[in-house]
């Protein structure tokens, strides 16, 4: 889980700084710099909490929808969320899966400076896959989910931890998003057939999307997380977030390469990939992009 460190780092400082950036937009690698400090003196992102965050999560085994783990799960994110100060609201309802099964959707949403006029959003899944159809062997068995979910919830918890000690002025809305990862199997990993069942994904996001209150504050900007811990991961600019979000997009990837992790923050393009952010975008039109482990093809520069 190396890269937790390094990820939480710029996003920290995005986070802190790239909206003061843009009202003052003199000299603002100073004032990133200026930023940095000021959190290192606070206190740095702990890899060992984030590890114990996911950890938590995955000792509740599978966090699939209409499970007693599920519910468990949820139950102990919402509290925690909670306890760091973050005021948290769910957002339940039902959905109707590929295979017609009804399915309990619980989103968990966290809020910090609620009245701010400005605010950023940070968001993940936390429900886990029913089956490992990209297995070898355990095709029918569902998946633990330490990297795809539990990776990225436990980067957001720590981030919620740090934000307590900072004299954050903007809002901050955390969304712990349900049943991102109950998609029809794909067995071939054909692009035709994961094109054609795109929609039966990110039923969560999607019903978040559609069921917005009248008077919901957007955020300025959204950043997705999606299969972090990676060892050796590699982050590159997705399509659909370009199209989007290219200019936060951009703007990330810069300070990531200027902060000396461009080993992770690559320049290369990937195709456009179905996630959470797919629905926010294309549905809310809040500019949200997504930062996801990607081994992008050479073809891709």
């Amino acid at each position: 889980m190396g890269f937790l460190r390094q990820s939480v780092f710029l996003l920290l400082v995005v986070l802190l700084g790239l909206i003061s950036c843009e009202d003052n937009p003199e000299n603002p690698e100073k004032k990133i710099e200026r930023k940095v400090e000021k959190w290192l003196k606070a206190g740095a992102f702990m890899e060992d909490s984030a590890y114990q965050f996911i950890a938590k999560q995955v000792s509740f085994g599978p966090r699939v929808p209409n499970t007693s783990n599920h519910v468990k799960c949820g139950d102990w994110l919402s509290t925690k969320l909670a306890s760091l100060g973050f005021e948290v609201s769910q957002q339940v309802g039902e959905v109707t899966a590929f295979n017609g099964a009804k399915l309990p959707v619980r989103n968990i949403i966290g809020n910090f400076n609620k009245n701010s006029s400005k605010k950023i959003m940070l968001c993940a899944h936390w429900d886990t896959r029913p089956f490992a159809d990209r297995d070898t062997q355990n095709i029918n068995l569902p998946i633990i989910g330490a990297n795809d979910g539990a990776s990225g919830v436990g980067v957001l918890l720590e981030i919620a931890r740090i934000i307590q000690k900072d004299s954050l002025k903007i809002g901050l809305e955390i969304i712990l998003f349900d049943v991102e990862d109950y998609g029809a199997p794909n067995y071939n990993s054909s692009f035709s057939d994961l094109e054609a069942m795109n929609d039966t994904w990110c039923l969560g996001s999607q019903f978040w999307s559609y069921n917005l209150p009248e008077n919901y504050q957007k955020p300025n900007f959204g950043i997705l997380l999606d299969m972090v811990g990676a060892k050796n991961a590699v982050f590159p600019k997705e399509e659909i977030s370009r199209m989007y979000a290219g200019y936060h997009l951009n703007k990330i990837w810069k300070l990531g390469q200027y902060l000396g992790y461009g080993s992770f923050f690559k320049n290369k393009i990937a195709p456009p990939l179905t996630d959470d952010h797919t629905y926010i975008n294309e549905l809310t039109r809040i500019p949200t992009l997504d930062i996801i482990h990607y081994d992008v093809s050479p073809l891709y520069k």
